[in-house]
């Protein structure tokens, strides 16, 4: 993967999503943020961690459940959630950035109340829908000239009179097009562990509208995890200047995304 375009970005707000498969995996993501953030790129970092969540559920004698592709999310789940999710991987991938020689700031949805939903299903249990995003938390971190790594959970608008239920989990790839939107991003980019939005052939398609690729959800083309993707950027574009989906494994595949190389699928 050739990163030799030096086609100036500093300045520009990025919101990248890790996580999934490529996490902790070893791939060039934290170096290649390092590197923009140095260039004078304002990177926002969303980060999932559900394979790390399912190790500790398990871990606690707790069967993982998933209802439509997402995790049934009862009172224990939620606790080791929140803690794998604000606590763990968050603060080890803070550690990475700092080790790489940035400065990061981890935060939650919860701070600040940067994320704020309402239950998305009764049957999932504490799974939220996202309804509002605010961005003072994330302009705070970017004005003190640190990274922000941000963990996906969100305030609970509705909580029970007793308030247990004051968090709720969501959906990470649904995180980070809210916060795309909210923090008007100039690129929303997704890392994840194939090259881009497939056609029904399997042949990459490197650029589509939101109707087409809305309309490969509607036809069953794209699927799994590859639908909050594409719906998070479908949604976020109106605001943010583009979306993309890109293979995480190649090294220095984000740089080349942000330095606008034909790489993965662009949505537009």
């Amino acid at each position: 993967m050739t990163t030799s375009n030096k086609r100036d970005v500093s300045g520009k707000t990025i919101v990248i999503k890790i996580g999934g498969s490529t996490l902790g995996e070893g791939d060039s993501t934290v170096p290649d943020i390092v590197e923009l953030w140095k260039q004078g790129v304002k990177p926002v970092v969303v980060h999932g961690g559900g394979k790390v969540i399912s190790d500790w559920v398990i871990k606690q004698g707790i069967h993982p459940e998933f209802v439509r592709g997402l995790r049934r999310t009862d009172e224990a789940t939620l606790d080791v959630a929140v803690a794998v999710l604000a606590g763990l991987v968050n603060s080890q991938l803070v550690a990475e950035f700092q080790a790489a020689g940035a400065d990061a700031v981890g935060i939650s949805g919860v701070s600040g109340g940067l994320l704020q939903a309402e239950v998305l299903d009764p049957d999932l249990g504490y799974v939220g829908k996202i309804v509002k995003a605010n961005s003072k938390p994330v302009d705070t971190v970017l004005d003190s000239g640190s990274i922000p790594v941000i963990a996906p959970t969100a305030l609970h608008l509705y909580p029970s009179e007793t308030g247990e239920d004051r968090i709720l989990n969501v959906n990470a790839d649904t995180s980070a097009g809210h916060i795309a939107k909210a923090v008007r991003a100039d690129q929303l980019v997704f890392q994840t562990d194939v090259e881009g939005v497939l056609d029904a052939r399997r042949r990459l398609i490197p650029r589509m509208t939101r109707g087409q690729a809305m309309d490969l959800i509607a036809g069953g083309i794209a699927a799994g995890g590859m639908i909050p993707k594409i719906e998070a950027c479908v949604d976020a574009v109106a605001v943010v200047g583009s979306g993309h989906i890109i293979d995480g494994r190649l090294a220095g595949a984000l740089l080349a995304c942000v330095r606008g190389q034909d790489i993965g699928t662009r949505i537009v």
